[in-house]
């Protein structure tokens, strides 16, 4: 059963930076790909960004630039570095991972079988 726990979510102000990281457990990272997803209160969940199995990302249009996905294989762990926040980036940030390669796009929450619960992001103006 594949588990992911998120954390590094906090509260900071405009301009700055957060890592939130992803546990990942029972899950092999050859298979598919991994996200993060974002959802603000009132708002559909949207995808922040993605990294396949051979390492290749892709971002959001209102991240690109500011936020980076990398992942550790050897620790298991999915990352998103996140630089230049604005107060539009708070939510709930989920890490999500599909168990095999889907045909959803790599930002649709319809390609992800596996969820985190969540980790909170709060950028104040």
């Amino acid at each position: 059963q594949v588990q992911l726990v998120e954390s590094g979510g906090g509260s900071v102000q405009a301009g700055g930076s957060l890592r939130l990281s992803c546990k990942v457990s029972g899950y092999t990272h050859s298979r598919g790909a991994m996200a993060w997803f974002r959802q603000a209160t009132g708002k559909e969940r949207e995808g922040v960004a993605s990294i396949d199995s051979d390492g290749t990302a892709a971002y959001a249009d209102s991240v690109t630039g500011r936020f980076t996905i990398s992942k550790d294989g050897t620790k298991n762990t999915l990352f998103l570095r996140m630089n230049s926040l604005k107060p539009d980036d708070t939510g709930m940030y989920y890490c999500a991972a599909e168990s095999a390669p889907g045909l959803w796009p790599l930002l649709h929450p319809y390609r992800y079988d596996s969820w985190g619960q969540g980790t909170l992001v709060t950028v104040s103006s």
